[in-house]
């Protein structure tokens, strides 16, 4: 059962193969995203004819290897794409994360015959969503699991808890949960969304990412199959120490939305009918105050830019360290998630003064909710507030100073 109200948007998009990370038809696909973006968030219109969209297009198979019937894309690739769709709606990229961190996860994983399952699943189209958050836990972000929990049943299982910021989930067709196993060891389970007894709600406050369904999920008596289950001694399990793809993921978004800041503001600026009277020019687009400012905000994306996709060549790096054994693979992932790391703390800034700057060229009436410019900032600041810049920041300082490898869970 799932609490939402769904408005349908016109789309008539048909695709024909996989949509790729290059143009013309990702484009097509990202114009029509952004169509409507300002007024979903506004009024809240959650997004379900775009997802199914993306469903359609396949975007999700991105990265899986072309031979298997994905994108084949790399992750420099993918994360282009991941700025590209925050600047056309980073509630609607914010949506898919989940859905591409899980993915990578099984991409690394052993080619089991369920691991194959779940990737052909993604490439007809599935979308995959999260539950392992919950609030009873003492400490966030550490994967501790506490009422959600597996029994036996006849072969299978019977799965029964909570979760919270089930991020995208409403939206989905497999979850991807984090459960206790019957002797109290963690495990993972993928399973339909729609199976009885999930109940996804749509009760996500926040003043920002207003549309990610990051709502509660609860399990009532949830039937399991055995092979469902993801056990820490499973073969085709993936056991590398770092989870790079999440966090990069969002730092990415808050780089596209500087993109859609600097649309904004060059928008605001050059359509301008009046400016101050003590201003040194007549018409807005001269004055060279106005100038700078746009131009602060343009440099700002570009570095935003720059600095993600250096991050996602250090994730390349390690798909080739990982032929090369277990050692050079670990100290790969490590670099990577340094990477990622560092590139949260100086693209969460830029964002958000990115967003403040536009309020500088278009002055008190931009405040108006009719136009609903603070969105920008409300997002940005929803993003950044996923593993908090100072806790990010400490980790990176004490490995620095001491050689303290980075916490393995949560967001590194």
């Amino acid at each position: 059962m799932t609490h939402i109200e769904e408005k349908a948007l016109d789309s008539t998009f048909e695709f024909s193969a996989s949509v790729t990370a290059n143009p013309p038809e990702l484009q097509t696909l990202l114009d029509f995203i952004a169509l409507g973006a300002t007024e979903r968030d506004r009024d809240r219109i959650l997004p379900f004819d775009v997802i199914d969209l993306i469903r359609r297009s396949r975007l999700g198979a991105l990265r899986i290897p072309v031979a298997e019937g994905g994108g084949g894309s790399s992750a420099r690739e993918l994360l282009e794409v991941v700025i590209r769709l925050g600047d056309a709606d980073p509630n609607v990229a914010h949506i898919v994360r989940n859905h591409f961190s899980v993915t990578e996860r099984i991409l690394r994983a052993p080619r089991s015959e369920r691991n194959r399952r779940w990737l052909k699943a993604v490439v007809d189209g599935a979308i995959i969503g999260l539950a392992t958050t919950e609030l009873e836990a003492k400490r966030s972000g550490g994967g501790a699991v506490v009422n959600t929990k597996l029994t036996p049943d006849n072969g299978g299982y019977r799965l029964n808890g909570k979760k919270y910021y089930s991020t995208g989930s409403i939206y989905a067709d497999l979850i991807f949960i984090r459960v206790l196993t019957p002797d109290d060891a963690i495990a993972f389970i993928l399973i339909p969304t729609k199976r009885e007894g999930i109940d996804l709600i749509d009760d996500w406050d926040g003043f920002g990412q207003r549309l990610t369904g990051t709502g509660t999920t609860t399990f009532a008596n949830v039937w399991v199959e055995a092979d469902e289950v993801i056990l820490d001694t499973d073969t085709d399990k993936d056991n590398l120490p770092y989870n790079i793809v999440p966090q990069l993921f969002l730092t990415a978004i808050n780089a596209g939305i500087i993109r859609s800041v600097l649309r904004d503001a060059t928008n605001l600026v050059r359509k301008r009918p009046r400016t101050f009277y003590h201003a040194v020019t007549e018409q807005a687009a001269d004055d060279p105050l106005l100038q700078q400012t746009v131009g602060q905000i343009a440099a700002n994306a570009f570095a935003a830019e720059a600095i993600v996709l250096a991050a996602a060549d250090a994730l390349d790096r390690l798909s080739a360290a990982q032929a090369q054994g277990e050692e050079s693979e670990t100290a790969a992932a490590l670099a990577a998630s340094l990477s990622a790391a560092k590139a949260k703390l100086i693209v969460d800034d830029l964002a958000l003064r990115s967003a403040t700057l536009l309020f500088e060229v278009g002055g008190a009436s931009t405040t108006k909710q009719s136009y609903n410019y603070d969105r920008h900032w409300r997002n940005a600041r929803t993003l950044a507030s996923h593993n908090p810049s100072h806790f990010k920041a400490r980790a990176i300082g004490d490995y620095e100073i001491n050689g303290t490898p980075l916490p393995t869970r949560g967001f590194f």
